[in-house]
Parts: C-alpha cells; sequence; structure tokens
C-alpha cells in the first residue's frame, strides 16, 4: 500500500511490520510449520484519512517455500542454535497466525456479493460501513474500560471457586490428586476435572482442557505434572484478561479468533448442563441469537474477544431490576467497631445484656416453671423425711416422692402448650407481651424431657432401692413402721410389681418409651433406616399414632394416683387435681376441632403439581373461616387416612375468596396425598406449561378434604414492625406469600383511596370557592378514614435448589412486580444449584440473563420480572444494607425453613443489635 494507503495491522501487533507488503506484494511465509493443504489469499486494502477501510483485491497468495538450513547457515556464528530455533518458531506461529486471520476475513467477504478481482463500490461500501461501525464501538468500549468504575465491573470470572484459589495450599491439593491419579507420570484428560476440583461440572473442565491446550498448541489426551502445573497457573491467574481469554478460546473451538452465533450456542448448553439449568438448555438457540442481536448489530455474523469483554463489562447495567443488596459490611464494621475496642469484661457484660434483652420472656416462664418444680420436690421430701417410710427405706423414697410430685405438674402442664385453639387466643392480648406463644412447642419439648427425668428417679428408686430395702427389712421393724401400708404380711418383690401400683406404673413407662422414642427427629424425620417390617417405625405417622398412647397414659396415671401406699385419704391424693383443668381444655379443643372440620365444608378449585414434587390446592373458602397472613391451618384427607391432621401455611390472602396451600412431599402421607391427586389430573398437552392440572369443570369427582384452624404462627405479626425481612428456604416461602399478597392488597387499596381524595378534593375547590373551612376540615378527615400500614417496606428472600420451584409461586411474583409501584415490595431469588456470580461456569448465564431482561423484562431463570441471583446470599451484607437504609426503625425478620440457617440469621441479628438505633427482632418457624 502507498500513498494515502497504510497497512492494516492483525491480531493486536502480533505480525511484524516487516510481514506486511504494500500494492500486491507476496506474503512471506514459513512453510516448514504449515500445512501444505492450507490455502492463503492476499487481501489489500485502502485506510482512508476518515479511518474508512476500502476493500481492493482478494487473491490468491503466492507461498515461498524457504530453505531453513540455508538461512541457518547465515547466521553469524557468534548467534547461538537456541536463539535460532526459538525466532523460526515465533516467525512461524506468528506467519500461521496471520494467514489464519486473512483465511477467515476472506471467508467473510465470500458472504458478500462482489467478486475477487473488482468490488463493486455499493457492496463495498455496505461492508465499509459495516467494519467502520464496529471499529468505533471497539473504540469507545476501550475508553470505557479505562474508568474506574467498569474496571472494578471486570472482577470476576473465575474458573476455580474463591474458597479453593488459596496459592500454594491449592496447588498442593492439585498436586496431590495429580499423585493419586496419575499413570506412569501422566494425569490423562478424564481424570482433569476431579484433579483441579471441578467433579460436579466434568463435562465443562473438560472443555477448559481443550482451550488451554489450542492455546498451547498442544494436542494430547495426557498432561506431566510440569504442564498440570501450567495448566493451573493459567486457570487461577489473577488476571481478567488472562481468563477472559480462556474463556474466548472456549467457544472459539476453530481458533478463527471470531466466535459465531453456533458457537455462542454450544456453550450456552454447556453452561446450563454444569448449573443443572434444564429449561435453559432446551432454548439455548434462542438466548444465542439474543447475544448475537445484541453484540453484532452490523450483522457481520460473528463477534470478537473485545465484544464479549463489553459484555461483561455492562452487566450490571443491565442487572438494574431488583438489584441485590450489595452494600458492604460497613454498617456491622460502624455497629462493631466500638466493641472490638472494649475491654473482655464490658463485652461479655454487654452479651450477657443483649442475651436478656432477646430472651427474657424464655427466661422468666422457665424460671418460673423450675422454682415451682423446685418447691413441690423439697415440700414432698420435707414431708415424707418425716415419716416411718424414711426409717425403712431411707433417702430413695425422699427422691421418689419428691419426682412424683413434678411429675404430676408436668404430666398436667404439658397438655397446654398443645392447645393450638388456646394459644391462637391469646397471642391477640396483652398476655402475648410477656409470654413468648411462639416457643410453646419447644416448652412442650422441654416439658418431656423434665418428664424423662422424672420418670428415671421416681420408677428408678422405687424398683431399684425402695423395694429391695422393703422386702429386706427385719420383721419386728416391718410389724411396727409398714405393716398398716403393704399389710400384715411382708410381700415379695414381685408382689410389689404386680400390684396396682406396679403394673400401672410399668405400663405407664413402656408406653412413654415407645411415644418419646418415636417422637426424637431420626424416627420423626426417617433418619433411621430400620430393615422390615421395622421401617414401618419411623416416619410422621410412627409419630402420630404413638402419641396417641398418652391417652392410655393418663388413664393409668389416675388410678396409679390412686391406689397409693401411704396415702388412704381422697382429699390426699391429689394426682387428679393436677390433671383436671389441662386434661378437661385440651379434650375440648379435640372436641370442638371434631366438630368445627365438619362444619367447614370446602370443595377443590384447582389442583395442580409442580416441579419438585409439590402439590397446590385451592379450595372454596368458608364464610365463617377468617384468618391472619401467616397463619395456618390443618388439612385431613380422607382417603389417605381418616385420622391423621397435618399442619399447612395458608398461602393466599385473606382477603381472597378462596383458600389455598402448598404441599411438598417430605414424608409418607403428604407422598400418598400427592398420588392420590395425581391419580384425578389431567395429562399436560403439548405446548402448555407441562403441569399435571384438574379443576370443577374438568373433574366431576375430586378427593375429599376437610380442614381445621387458622391457628397462630410467629409471621402472623408482621405488621408490629417497620420492616419485613422475610426469608424463606424451599417450601418454607409458604408463610411469607400469604404476607405480600396481603401487603400487595394493602397498597393498591391505600392507592384507591388516594386517587379517591385528590379527586373528591378537586371537586371540592372547584365547587366551593368561599368554603374554605369546611374544605380544609373534611381535608382533616379523609386520612383519617384510610388506615394507615405500619410497614414501610417488606424484603422477600427465596433460596432454593432447583429452577422448577419458581413455578409455584409465579403468578405472585409477577404480580407483586406489576402493581407494585411504589417499591414497597422487593423480592430476591436465589438458585443455589448455579454457581456463584463471578464463577466462569455461569458467566454466560448471567449474560443472557441481563440481556433478556434488558429486551423482553423477563428473568430466564424464574420465568418472571424478579430477577434470580446464584449461589446463596451474604446475609451479613444483606442485614448490612437493611440496617444502613432503614436507621432506627424496628425490623422483623422472619424465617421459615430448615434450623441450619436460623442459628447464622440469630447471631446476625445480635451482632447488629449490639449498637446502633436499628433494631432487628428474629422469628423462627420450622418444617
Amino acid at each position: 500500500m502507498t500513498g494515502g494507503r497504510h497497512e492494516r495491522r492483525w491480531a493486536s501487533d502480533t505480525v511484524p511490520d516487516n510481514m506486511l507488503s504494500g500494492g500486491s506484494s507476496p506474503a512471506y511465509t514459513d512453510t516448514s510449520s504449515l500445512n501444505p493443504n492450507d490455502e492463503f489469499v492476499e487481501v489489500t486494502l485502502d485506510l482512508q484519512d476518515d479511518d474508512t477501510i476500502i476493500l481492493r483485491s482478494v487473491e490468491p497468495a503466492t507461498v515461498i517455500h524457504v530453505d531453513n538450513n540455508t538461512d541457518t547457515e547465515n547466521i553469524p556464528a557468534s548467534t547461538s542454535s537456541s536463539r535460532s530455533s526459538t525466532m523460526r518458531r515465533s516467525s512461524s506461529h506468528r506467519l500461521r497466525q496471520f494467514s489464519q486471520e486473512l483465511k477467515a476475513f476472506s471467508m467473510e467477504l465470500r458472504r458478500f456479493p462482489w467478486s475477487y478481482g473488482r468490488a463493486s463500490s455499493s457492496n463495498a461500501g455496505g461492508l465499509d460501513s459495516a467494519l467502520a461501525a464496529r471499529a468505533i464501538r471497539r473504540q469507545r468500549a476501550q475508553l470505557d474500560r479505562t474508568r474506574s468504575g467498569a474496571h472494578r465491573a471486570l472482577k470476576g470470572l473465575r474458573f476455580i471457586s474463591s474458597n479453593k484459589i488459596n496459592g500454594v495450599d491449592g496447588w498442593n491439593e492439585v498436586q496431590n490428586n495429580f499423585d493419586k491419579l496419575q499413570k506412569d507420570g501422566y494425569l490423562y484428560r478424564a481424570d482433569f476435572a476431579k484433579c483441579i476440583g471441578m467433579v460436579d461440572s466434568k463435562e465443562f473442565a473438560l472443555e477448559v482442557y481443550d482451550a488451554i491446550s489450542r492455546r498451547r498448541r498442544l494436542k494430547v489426551d495426557k498432561i506431566s505434572k510440569d504442564e498440570l502445573y501450567a495448566y493451573w497457573t493459567q486457570i487461577t491467574d489473577e488476571s481478567f484478561d488472562s481468563r477472559l481469554q480462556i474463556f474466548f478460546d472456549m467457544v472459539d473451538k476453530n481458533e478463527d479468533g471470531r466466535i459465531t452465533e453456533e458457537e455462542v450456542k454450544e456453550i450456552i448448553m454447556l453452561s446450563a448442563s454444569a448449573n443443572k439449568l434444564s429449561r435453559l438448555q432446551a432454548q439455548a438457540e434462542e438466548y444465542a441469537a439474543l447475544i448475537m442481536e445484541e453484540l453484532d448489530p452490523e450483522r457481520l455474523g460473528y463477534i470478537e474477544l473485545w465484544q464479549l469483554e463489553t459484555l461483561l463489562l455492562q452487566k450490571d447495567t443491565y442487572l438494574n431490576y431488583s438489584q441485590a443488596l450489595s452494600y458492604t459490611s460497613q454498617a456491622l464494621s460502624q455497629n462493631l467497631h466500638g466493641l472490638r475496642n472494649r475491654s473482655p469484661i464490658k463485652r461479655m457484660s454487654s452479651k450477657f445484656i443483649y442475651y436478656l434483652q432477646e430472651n427474657w420472656k424464655r427466661l422468666w416462664i422457665i424460671s418460673l416453671w423450675i422454682l415451682i418444680m423446685t418447691g413441690l420436690f423439697l415440700w414432698k421430701y420435707y414431708q415424707y423425711k418425716q415419716r416411718a417410710a424414711f426409717d425403712v427405706m431411707g433417702y430413695c423414697v425422699l427422691t421418689a416422692k419428691g419426682a412424683a410430685e413434678t411429675l404430676k405438674l408436668n404430666m398436667a402442664i404439658i397438655l397446654l402448650p398443645v392447645c393450638r385453639n388456646t394459644i391462637t387466643w391469646l397471642r391477640s392480648t396483652r398476655l402475648s407481651s410477656f409470654v413468648p406463644f411462639d416457643d410453646n412447642i419447644n416448652f412442650h419439648k422441654t416439658i418431656a424431657a423434665a418428664i424423662v427425668i422424672g420418670v428415671i428417679l421416681h420408677a428408678g428408686n422405687h424398683l431399684a432401692c425402695d423395694f429391695p430395702r422393703l422386702i429386706n427389712e427385719d420383721e419386728s421393724q416391718y410389724d411396727l413402721d409398714m405393716s398398716k401400708y403393704f399389710g400384715r404380711n411382708k410381700p415379695d418383690y414381685i408382689d410389689l410389681v404386680r400390684g396396682v401400683e406396679g403394673v400401672t406404673g410399668v405400663i405407664m413407662v413402656v408406653c412413654m418409651v415407645i411415644a418419646f422414642t418415636l417422637a426424637t427427629r431420626w424416627f420423626r424425620r426417617s433418619l433411621v433406616t430400620l430393615p422390615k417390617p421395622f421401617d414401618r417405625l419411623t416416619g410422621f405417622n410412627a409419630f402420630w399414632y404413638s402419641h396417641h398412647l398418652f391417652v392410655i397414659v393418663y388413664v393409668l396415671l389416675l388410678v396409679h394416683g390412686w391406689f397409693l401406699y401411704f396415702v388412704k385419704k381422697w382429699y390426699k391424693k391429689t394426682t387428679w387435681m393436677y390433671l383436671a383443668f389441662p386434661v378437661l381444655l385440651y379434650a375440648g379443643e379435640r372436641t370442638l376441632r371434631f366438630f368445627r372440620s365438619g362444619s367447614y365444608t370446602v370443595r377443590i378449585l384447582k389442583v395442580a403439581i409442580y416441579p419438585g414434587k409439590v402439590l397446590t390446592l385451592q379450595m372454596t373458602k368458608p364464610p365463617q373461616f377468617r384468618y391472619k397472613s401467616g397463619q395456618y391451618m390443618f388439612v385431613q384427607c380422607p382417603v389417605v387416612s381418616p385420622f391423621e391432621w397435618h399442619p399447612f401455611s395458608i398461602t393466599s390472602a385473606p382477603n381472597d375468596d378462596y383458600l389455598a396451600i402448598h404441599v411438598r412431599e417430605l414424608g409418607d402421607w403428604t407422598q400418598e396425598l400427592s398420588r392420590v391427586f395425581s391419580e384425578v389430573c389431567e395429562q399436560p398437552v403439548a405446548g402448555k406449561s407441562g403441569l399435571l392440572r384438574a379443576d370443577e369443570t374438568t373433574k366431576t369427582i375430586l378427593p375429599r378434604l376437610l380442614i381445621d384452624g387458622p391457628y397462630g404462627a410467629p409471621a402472623q405479626d408482621y405488621r408490629k414492625y417497620d420492616v419485613l425481612l422475610l426469608v424463606g428456604l424451599g417450601i418454607g416461602a409458604t408463610p411469607f406469600i400469604s404476607i405480600l399478597k396481603d401487603l400487595l392488597n394493602n397498597i393498591v387499596k391505600m392507592e384507591e383511596l388516594e386517587f379517591q381524595d385528590s379527586t373528591s378534593g378537586h371537586s371540592r375547590r372547584s365547587d366551593q370557592s368561599s368554603g374554605s373551612a369546611d374544605s380544609s376540615s373534611q381535608s382533616k378527615v379523609s386520612p383519617s378514614k384510610k388506615k394507615s400500614l405500619r410497614t414501610t417496606n417488606a424484603y422477600f428472600y427465596w433460596v432454593t435448589r432447583e429452577q422448577g420451584s419458581f413455578d409455584w409461586f409465579k403468578g405472585v411474583m409477577n404480580e407483586v412486580a406489576e402493581l407494585d409501584q411504589r417499591g414497597v415490595i422487593e423480592m430476591h431469588n436465589y438458585l443455589t444449584s448455579v454457581y456463584e456470580e463471578g464463577d466462569a461456569r455461569s458467566a454466560l448465564i448471567t449474560m443472557v440473563q441481563a440481556l433478556n431482561h434488558a429486551k423482553n423484562g423477563v428473568d430466564i431463570v424464574s420465568g418472571t420480572r424478579v430477577r434470580t441471583h446464584f449461589a446463596r446470599p451474604n446475609w451479613k451484607k444483606v442485614l448490612s444494607k437493611t440496617c444502613t437504609k432503614h436507621a432506627g426503625a424496628r425490623i422483623g425478620v422472619f424465617y421459615c425453613g430448615a434450623p441450619v440457617l436460623a442459628k447464622e440469621l440469630s447471631n446476625l441479628c445480635h451482632g447488629f443489635n449490639q449498637k446502633g438505633s436499628t433494631k432487628f427482632e428474629f422469628h423462627k418457624e420450622h418444617f
């Protein structure tokens, strides 16, 4: 090229100047390292002063064969042979890369209708303008990257999880894996994923292996330890450019420096497979076209490295919907900064004071209970110490009688926490201010533990101490002290056990052991595996039926408490006095439930079975059934079992004209319920949602349901708080769906009232020009008619493992996103099966997610308008953001899910409450 022409530089200055010639000069190529079957072309371009490019010609290139031996002989003797070899390899590599780029460029030109000899000006102008437009976009992209904000956005794209990249330690682990997997000193390609710790995404790891191999010009099925170290160094390189190049090479399998739509589709399917997103795999072609539409507006049919970088750079701009709480833990650091500088005594005292503030309700109840038990034990202890029985049986009888008195109390009050109707009513009274009704089941379990201790002390002392000492007593001493209680003839051990007191006591102990054992978590949750037929002793059914053995226990307890050895007067036999009120109250509740469930006639309106084995049931709402959001009800299906009742959170809002529940298969009863309803559901029709469905119009006969409730739960008190933080794990989101719908209904009502007030105010101003005083008085009255909502903001975090789970509440999420114009409700979905944001395995999914929502307003993972985040939330950042945004507010943190996360959230609330005006109050429910 001469005059106004300039040589075009290829591959980021990888081609030396002396390798390019002006005009039609032939290409200079080292053919020793090239495939003789390769075709090469000579391209002549004009680069004008206005930075436009004109194509002059594309012709077959003349290949000049160079004798490497001759060149070597001409090198001065002072130059080493190693340097000559290096130069030849470098020149050969650059020539090959340059030729490949020219060949790809020529292939691209063939898509346009011009000849190789002379291009028509109109067609050349179209290509020129497209290339010029892309060049301008590239310049802008390079400028954007220099900005600090953009530079921060480029962080990420990790191939190995951050917790595994730990310098020398990380390599040591890989080295140990190599030693275990190597064969004859080599690691085979099939074991690469396991060696570097990417077992869960083996296909993705193999693509990384192939990309690095292509980059290093290697085509091998095995590598040595030194080569593995080189691979590991590239994978864990902290440079974003290095990571981006690997990712680009994974897509660019033909090494032409360009990515086509088909290659994008392949990497999308690979990423979807690594993240267990089956739906995304089916739509890979659609999303590949979306990426090409965004990155290739010139429609050249390919994208380059800088365009992929641009998409990563602009990802956060696209993801401006339902942003994650990305505030740092600055608020927590500020709150805890003062504590770090305090002395150990002050820190301990501060923690103790906070503990009292958080648990004072539980503490005073437990303390009162322990004091009453201690008083009863000591009362009987000293009472029997004054009797003749002490002279014969000693301290054993004192301990047995003291324990018996505590057993009477505990067998009575253990019924109170399970009187659910009474507890629900008491929640609405002032007693809820100083009695922790949310802990009723925990208190029930605590009392059960005290009963176990009492039984051991009472029965153990009688059987192992009192009875042996009695039968071994001298005849004279027995006649003097014990004959009036046990008869003139001294009884044998068998006589004592066969008596009414002994038989009833032994049977009660056996029933309690069965019921207590099957009520433990291991048996109730089927965590214990037993051989058949003993496997029936695990599961909820075994827990449910064994608990009804306590009917027998209470009958025997009354008999046992009446036939006493040392008490003969009826008014001193106090067992029935302890039990009378609690037993009658509990029996009354069960009777009420029986008759009320019969009066609550419901009809199934809709049935759907969602992915993740979740059954949703919509039914008619009885006129007298009134409930609050967050409450639950009991459900019975006579077809499954005529006796079992199971609790489920109500997912419909109080203002809805129907009742709805979501049931996940977690036990034998729920599995059978799902099976029964799936049999009456219609199979999915092609082109529809793929769900099993049934309703009144499709089925005339649906299984019958009985309901009972509603019953109180911690979440029903959400209206007491300024801000809500709702956290649900999997099916644990159910109690909060009703709250979100209720909040949304209140928001819509408030907007309607405000609109009515504004229109009525306008009419008053127009019609009553002289009535300013009346108008002002009316305007003061109208706001009082509105029932203001104390809750100003609600943050909902839903964490689930399966993509199909989002179908459960898709309608609710879309409704909230559409109608909540004020932004009162903020929803965040988290999918833990996808690798965290910043991981290369989810990078392309994040790009597609951002683009699709920017274009269509729909999240590709959940299918809703709510953004889905990947991996687990950083709960410290979540609470930090909430604390910073709502300083001085009273924030209610409601959690429903597995107990694992409950402790972490409780500790974080404790940490933030240590200092600062914002107060977090934590409530939990387990399923």
